[in-house]
């Protein structure tokens, strides 16, 4: 069992860590100067996960499927499980609350490219709806309010506006820096959420105008993404911050995305019988962004999840370029990907080791979001495919 004060320190830490790295944040003016439709948005003590909205199940070659029965092939998906829904209040001066997760939302981005240094001056001298203390949102917190609906694009436009004026895989938006190293953005690179695609990854922090990214600034409390992990001591961890019980140990071998859904209903792991593979989000919640294969620090190389914790199984050698790294994860949430009418052949995965491209390097970066093709042979991914990804499983820890 971890220690609580061992925790408490690490919690601070990352409080510091998240501090200095958004480093947007700039005094509050006083509220009682705002107009009346302000809201006051609180620090947020949890980190409740907004469920992705998608409400449609599916089979492995895309199609739309009446959600299955326990016991029936493809039983288990997003879709099948609901979590905490969204909940927006539009504040009528050009800023959203999340009534979820308690942070409050600039409501229309600037059609701007920015390099990573200008969105973060871009977010301290921002002025809006009654405050100042505006700042470059972290990833967590960015992929809060992607929706998984349908996708194209991933979020709700009748909250949020796009920054674009048309729906495109350009609709990228800054969120903080890679530790790592990428093939485009080399020891510069940092993070971002495409709202259009709806993929995480890491861009050249440096460039700026048509070949920059957006930014949506956020304000409010800083502890969200913040995880607080236990160790169960009987294989299973749980984030008290989610609410969430984790899989301690991961599957041990790769499988196609059919076979993670039954891998997670026949578990009876610690006596429960409610296992199911994580939805995108929460997938998401247990990445450790201070962490990478490729990380420039020694002391920050190695999978993008918290060891102290959770094992990984570490890929056999000369997978990728480096000389340990870690796999790729299922989620349960399909993916859109374009065509005129909806097509879900892929879903959606976490990579806890470094995003590779077809040579092995680091290209998206460790705790990039992507999809895969859901088993070998199916329609055509964007390179680099894996068919045969790890599971980590979930279930509710209060259930």
């Amino acid at each position: 069992m971890k220690s609580i004060i061992g925790t408490s320190i690490k919690r601070l830490f990352i409080l510091l860590m998240l501090a200095v790295a958004v480093g947007c944040g700039s005094d509050s003016s006083d509220s009682s100067s705002s107009s009346d439709t302000e809201t006051e948005t609180s620090d947020t003590t949890g980190y409740a996960i907004v469920d992705t909205g998608q409400e449609g199940c599916y089979d492995g070659d895309g199609e739309e499927i009446t959600c299955p029965e326990p016991g029936e092939a493809f039983y288990g998906q997003d879709a099948q499980f609901d979590g905490n829904q969204p909940s927006y209040t539009d504040n009528g001066d050009g800023t959203v609350t999340d009534n979820v997760t308690g942070l409050t939302w600039q409501q229309t981005p600037v059609n701007n490219g920015y390099s990573y240094d200008e969105a973060l001056a871009y977010c301290e001298s921002l002025a809006l709806g009654g405050y100042d203390d505006w700042r470059m949102p972290t990833t967590k917190e960015l992929f809060s309010i992607s929706n998984f609906s349908q996708g194209w694009p991933y979020l709700d436009t009748s909250v949020f506006d796009l920054a674009g004026t048309a729906v495109s895989k350009d609709e990228q938006y800054w969120t903080e820096p890679y530790v790592g190293t990428t093939v485009e953005g080399g020891s510069d690179a940092a993070f971002g959420v495409n709202h259009g695609t709806g993929h995480i990854k890491a861009y050249p922090a440096g460039v700026s105008g048509p070949m920059g990214n957006y930014v949506r600034a956020v304000r409010g409390g800083t502890s969200y993404g913040i995880n607080d992990f236990v160790d169960n001591g009987d294989g299973t961890v749980t984030d008290h911050a989610t609410g969430l019980m984790w899989q301690q140990a991961d599957s041990g071998s790769g499988m196609d995305w059919a076979d993670a859904l039954a891998y997670a209903e026949d578990s009876t792991m610690a006596d429960h019988d409610d296992w199911r593979l994580p939805n995108i989000k929460e997938l998401q919640s247990i990445v450790d962004y201070s962490r990478s294969p490729s990380a420039i620090d020694a002391d920050n190389q190695g999978p993008a999840i918290d060891t102290d914790y959770f094992e990984i199984t570490e890929l056999p050698s000369g997978t990728t370029d480096y000389d340990s790294d870690y796999g790729y994860f299922w989620s349960s949430t399909s993916a859109y990907f374009g065509g005129d009418s909806p097509e879900y052949y892929y879903a959606w995965y976490v990579a806890f080791g470094t995003a590779v491209g077809q040579d092995g390097s680091d290209f998206h970066g460790a705790g990039a979001v992507r999809f895969d093709t859901k088993y070998e042979g199916g329609a055509l991914g964007e390179g680099g495919e894996r068919y045969y990804n790890y599971v980590r499983l979930v279930r509710d820890a209060d259930k």
